[in-house]
């Protein structure tokens, strides 16, 4: 046995030495450590990683920045610079959203995420009947691309990582994005940021569908083509299981989900006639940062090394790159409670900290008051001041996955990847993701999962702080941050003088071309997209003509 240990020990030293010397040190001539020394509090240096000793599985682990990239995806990771500090924010007009925008920015924030209102999620203009009473309200309303110029005024695109979350009209939203750069002066391969464009999970969990699963797919694989050769810093895609474990997931399924959806994308790409390592490294993926503070911690690694599997094994990746799983996190909004709100600092705080350790390259924290209504600037800044805390003066950003080799930690790896491993595998037994969603399959995986957690809530089995344990007398909150219902009205009249100075003529133009490139499914529509946008065609008037063809999708109910 003790041969056996010192046998592993040193492949493990062995291959840290070439790491080192390979891996890390290209990686420091281009991006210095933080400081010279990392030290503990009582004065011990902090290793760059620590490795396995007899109870470990060195093989299974790996070194951070290699595959199967248990312990990250950099071979420095915080040590080198910190995760993006995305918080996600918008609502009413582009005017004030970019107030906010510029507050955040000026706070810290290292990148914006742009939250739409549902109008503009579903394709809707702010004049459609369908928009009443939604317009501003859980987000920026979108009508044209003055709208988005208005958003980013003053905010230079070539120095700001923009997400946006947006899936059916995503097309559309990145072509107003790439023509605000033009007129910035920003060529498109300076762009840098990512759209959700993650339309299989809406089928699943979230409802802002508009078109059928074909069509859908279709417009997908259209910008994973475009942005191949046109904005090769953008992250086409952001695979979601945040609003899978929203609607009630656990921790495994959040994981076997996500992939899934993940797996059908690279397939509908690579049937596309695409080379899977021309697109895989700009894949993302955004989790949620949950309760249960080991289990997300473990989710995180699970999910890692599953990608890198699933696209090596499955797809013939070759390029390391293909393989690593990047993925943004947002703490849990489902969390979140409207008694005791303060509380929700901690709660915050602490699902932060297990996306860290995750390894995590982007993160948004939830205000504490997001429960009851769009966060004020002060619920904000303590949210992004929860990030800048964990990152200054936690320490633990000193060493690389310092959980790992942990033998709670390691289990739960296992576990996780197990359980999510053998949905897949029925997953693909059904035919794959969409098929699964079609047969209804997931979403009543994630309804019965949904409804034993809240049965354990209602039963006390599982505590929730100040709803069913620890609760006090409350008053009603004060200072809540309401859109006034004005809002709609001052957008349709911004919408009316667009249409009133635009060249009309060329709007009827554009859309008479995407009409008919639309009936050919050979044709890419996002460079048609962009010249719509370009001449002021709006979101509405886009979407009603793909409507027109692709027809709307119905979801059935289970």
């Amino acid at each position: 046995m003790g041969n056996y240990r010192e046998e592993i020990v040193k492949k493990f030293n062995d291959a840290k030495k070439s790491w080192e010397e390979t891996s890390v040190n290209k990686t420091l001539s281009r991006f210095p450590e933080r400081k010279k020394e990392f030290k503990t509090n009582f004065g011990l240096n902090i290793d760059r990683v620590y490795g396995p000793d007899e109870n470990s599985d060195y093989n299974k682990l790996g070194l951070p920045g290699k595959y199967p990239f248990t312990r990250g995806v950099q071979p420095t990771m915080f040590r080198g610079r910190f995760w993006t500090m995305r918080q996600y924010a918008g609502f009413a007009t582009a005017e004030e959203t970019n107030e906010r925008y510029k507050y955040l920015l000026a706070n810290g924030t290292s990148g914006l995420s742009v939250a739409f209102d549902l109008p503009t999620q579903i394709g809707y203009d702010s004049d459609d009947a369908m928009s009443e009473g939604e317009v501003g309200k859980v987000g920026v309303a979108i009508d044209s691309l003055a709208d988005m110029e208005i958003l980013f005024d003053g905010i230079p695109l070539d120095k700001v990582s923009t997400s946006m979350t947006i899936n059916a009209p995503s097309m559309v939203l990145l072509a107003m994005y790439i023509a605000v750069g033009e007129k910035q002066g920003v060529a498109p391969e300076k762009l840098n940021g990512t759209i959700q464009n993650d339309i299989l999970k809406e089928y699943i969990a979230r409802g802002t569908y508009i078109f059928p699963p074909k069509p859908s797919m279709r417009l997908i694989t259209n910008i994973f083509e475009y942005c191949k050769e046109k904005i090769p810093n953008w992250n086409t895609i952001s695979i979601s299981g945040y609003h899978i474990r929203e609607a009630g997931s656990d921790a495994a399924q959040e994981v076997a989900f996500t992939l899934a959806d993940g797996i059908a994308y690279v397939q509908a790409a690579v049937d596309a006639g695409m080379d899977v390592d021309s697109f895989a490294s700009r894949l993302s993926f955004f989790f949620n940062a949950h309760n249960g503070f080991f289990e997300e911690i473990a989710k995180f690694r699970a999910a890692r090394r599953m990608w890198a599997k699933i696209m090596k094994e499955r797809f013939n990746a070759k390029k390391e790159k293909s393989m690593m799983l990047r993925f943004h996190a947002q703490t849990g909004g489902s969390t979140l409670t409207a008694q005791q709100p303060d509380n929700n600092i901690v709660r915050v705080a602490i699902q932060a900290l297990s996306a860290v350790l995750g390894g995590t390259q982007s993160l948004h924290t939830n205000s504490k008051d997001e429960a009851l209504a769009l966060p004020t600037e002060e619920s904000v800044r303590i949210a992004l001041r929860t990030q800048q805390i964990i990152a200054e003066e936690t320490g633990v950003t000193d060493s690389i996955d310092p959980l790992g080799g942990s033998y709670y930690i390691e289990k739960l790896t296992d576990d996780i990847e197990k359980k999510a491993f053998d949905y897949i595998n029925r997953i693909d037994e059904m035919g794959g993701a969409p098929q699964a969603i079609e047969n209804g399959y997931i979403q009543n995986e994630i309804q019965k999962s949904a409804y034993d957690y809240q049965k354990s809530v209602e039963t006390n089995d599982t505590v929730v702080v100040g709803v069913n344990k620890h609760k006090v007398e409350e008053q009603a909150p004060k200072n809540l941050l309401r859109v006034d219902m004005s809002v709609q009205v001052r957008q349709i009249a911004k919408l009316n003088k667009i249409k009133e100075s635009r060249d009309n003529n060329k709007v009827q133009e554009c859309l008479k071309k995407l009409e008919s490139s639309a009936k050919d499914p050979n044709i890419n529509l996002f460079p048609i997209v962009i010249e719509s946008v370009k001449a002021y065609c709006t979101l509405g008037e886009i979407c009603n003509t793909l409507r027109g063809i692709f027809g709307e999708y119905n979801q059935k109910i289970f």
